[in-house]
């Protein structure tokens, strides 16, 4: 684990180095369209970023992760989304994200969170404890990348909903 980084909340003036990064780190991802920073900028602009950390190193940026409102079968409750989840490349595989996401979860359980879902690797994010049993769904994607981890006995199935601000198109 990388001792010298620093986990903060986003701060005012955050916000071009955030969209950079994510940018950077999205860009060779083959599953990416583009659209990662601007579904970030979207989620601040409609209130929807409930959680934004930034990793500080130096006083610079080299990892950021968002949580927002999620909605399952319709339903709004306490569910958030995690993601994106940005760590810079020659700062990958330090424990940055790892540090971003065990922070995150933290803050939304202290906010009342019933628990969080996510699209991602199992891989990665089962280590959290983020599982997925296929029953919840989100569009065509494979069932063992829709995953979610429950901070109490409420499980989480149907139809997951991002906010809005996922709805828009990338760049590539």
């Amino acid at each position: 684990i990388d001792q010298t980084v620093i986990i903060r909340p986003e701060q005012v003036g955050d916000e071009r180095a955030i969209f950079d990064l994510t940018l950077e780190a999205f860009e060779p991802m083959p599953f990416s369209d583009g659209a990662e920073p601007l579904i970030i900028d979207g989620l601040r602009k409609n209130g929807d970023l409930v959680v934004s950390l930034v990793a500080v190193d130096q006083a610079e940026i080299v990892g950021h992760v968002a949580f927002s409102p999620v909605t399952l079968n319709g339903n709004p409750g306490s569910w958030f989304g995690l993601g994106p989840l940005s760590v810079r490349i020659d700062r990958q595989k330090t424990g940055i994200g790892s540090q971003l996401v065990k922070r995150g979860l933290a803050e939304i359980k202290n906010r009342g969170a019933v628990g969080c879902a996510l699209i991602g690797d199992p891989a990665y994010y089962g280590r959290f404890g983020f599982q997925s049993d296929g029953e919840l769904t989100y569009g065509d994607v494979p069932a063992q990348y829709v995953q979610w981890l429950s901070f109490g006995a409420e499980r989480a199935w149907g139809v997951l909903k991002y906010a809005p601000a996922f709805d828009v198109e990338g760049t590539s």
